[in-house]
């Protein structure tokens, strides 16, 4: 199997490192327990609604300071930057341990305010995780697979909420009700313990090791000044890349993050279906993820074109989200089993593949993890403010579907369009390579 293959350099380098494939299938266990919180809290939210007697409000707070948005984008904002201070490995090993003890308040919650503190903490954990994982896939990615790397993180983004669905389906079969929710925010604990005994193994990035050691002896030199924070938004190469990451990632998480946090929500709410079916439903479109990330973007990101592959999956999305444009009285199973398999495309193989390769692609690896953390830490934080609007435009009974669906498509279309127009030539590339392009002699 390809992914336990050892690369020639990686075997030439060190015969006691793992694997490339090992440090990219550890690595995007990241997007396993990130994913799977935000869909395990989407799951069982009418189960928490009910049993907390959360009104809207309430329910829209939860969302916004998730791990699906605000707490998120902390996490990112301070983890990026850490990373390209101290290392990838620092933030990458210990902040499971803060994932572990957020959970535990989720799991054992009997309050709202146990269960948003659970949130808070988890939330934090997994924007830092991501600045660190998804840099270091990047960086040990061979050029010429660097998507077919990049897509194990997106292809454990849709396992992880295909795997907590289904197993919330069961839970809800077998009439567990809040309790099989609890059960299920448990075993991404017994998943994120096993994942930090892996990585205590792993070593810190040779890419990141290789560029501090050549800054170090540029700034003894006088050749280059020390590194600042403020470089992401002074250096107009790095402004270019940061507009791009933002226009296509921040306007289209404003629809997926509605997904994400809200679509087995919506499927009752608008369509009036029941909890298990919801559940599937969604299962459905991560299920779709999966194929899709192992048969479009790893398969083809690497030998096609990457702007007509971002294109055509791009306007996949805006036509899911179109469905529920249609009157209610005609939004049923047929329409959601459609709308689950089109936003499954576009959500294993769209703007998110595209954003965590490009992040990397487009920086040094002296502020690599801090440009992918602050556009992160932008994308999360409007969809903070916007999970907090949405239930209240979608309304208690589903009455504004069709408003809320409008605002998505617009936000789909822009996104669309941003990335169809600048997608940047990086295929095949070496990460040095690109740098000299884009920044001139290293």
């Amino acid at each position: 199997m390809f992914f336990f293959s050892t690369s020639k350099t990686q075997s030439r380098t060190s015969k006691v490192q793992p694997s490339t494939w090992t440090k990219t299938i550890v690595a995007s266990m990241t997007s396993y327990i990130d994913a799977g919180s935000i869909v395990a809290g989407a799951a069982g939210l009418t189960l928490w609604e009910a049993y907390l007697g959360m009104d809207t409000n309430r329910v829209g707070l939860l969302n916004a300071c998730s791990s699906n948005a605000l707490s998120a984008a902390i996490g990112a904002l301070i983890g990026g930057r850490i990373c390209d201070l101290y290392g990838r490995k620092l933030v990458y090993t210990y902040d499971l341990l803060f994932y572990i003890f957020g959970m535990l308040f989720i799991v054992f919650g009997v309050n709202y305010p146990m269960l948003l503190t659970g949130y808070i903490i988890v939330g934090l954990s997994v924007g830092a995780d991501v600045a660190a994982s998804w840099t270091l896939i990047a960086e040990n990615a061979p050029a010429e697979n660097r998507a077919r790397h990049c897509g194990t993180a997106q292809l454990m983004w849709a396992l992880g909420p295909a795997v907590v669905l289904l197993l919330s389906a069961v839970v809800n079969y077998f009439g567990l009700g809040l309790l099989g929710n609890r059960l299920v925010f448990g075993h991404l604990i017994v998943i994120a313990f096993i994942v930090w005994l892996m990585r205590l193994r792993m070593p810190e990035s040779e890419e990141w090791i290789a560029n501090k050691e050549k800054e170090k002896q540029l700034i003894a030199s006088g050749v280059r000044q020390k590194t600042s924070y403020w470089d992401l938004f002074t250096n107009p190469v790095n402004l270019r890349g940061i507009f791009l990451l933002i226009g296509v990632y921040m306007v289209w998480n404003l629809a997926a993050g509605t997904g994400g946090g809200l679509l087995p929500y919506i499927y009752e709410k608008a369509g009036g279906v029941s909890t298990t079916t919801s559940q599937v439903l969604t299962a459905l479109l991560f299920g779709t993820s999966c194929f899709a990330t192992l048969f479009i973007f790893m398969t083809l990101a690497d030998k096609y074109s990457r702007r007509l592959i971002y294109c055509i999956i791009a306007c996949l999305y805006i036509a899911a989200w179109g469905l529920f444009l249609l009157p209610k009285e005609y939004l049923g199973l047929t329409v959601f089993v459609a709308g689950s398999i089109l936003m499954g495309i576009n959500n294993g193989s769209g703007q998110q593949a595209f954003y965590q390769m490009w992040g990397a692609e487009m920086f040094p690896a002296r502020y690599r993890a801090a440009a992918q953390g602050f556009s992160f830490f932008a994308a999360r934080c409007c969809l903070s403010i916007w999970l907090f609007i949405v239930p209240q435009i979608i309304g208690k009974h589903g009455e504004g579907m069709g408003i809320a669906a409008g605002i998505l498509v617009t936000f789909a279309a822009i996104s669309m369009l941003i990335g169809t127009i600048f997608c940047p030539n990086t295929a095949g590339k070496t990460l040095e390579q690109i740098e000299e392009e884009r920044y001139g002699e290293r």
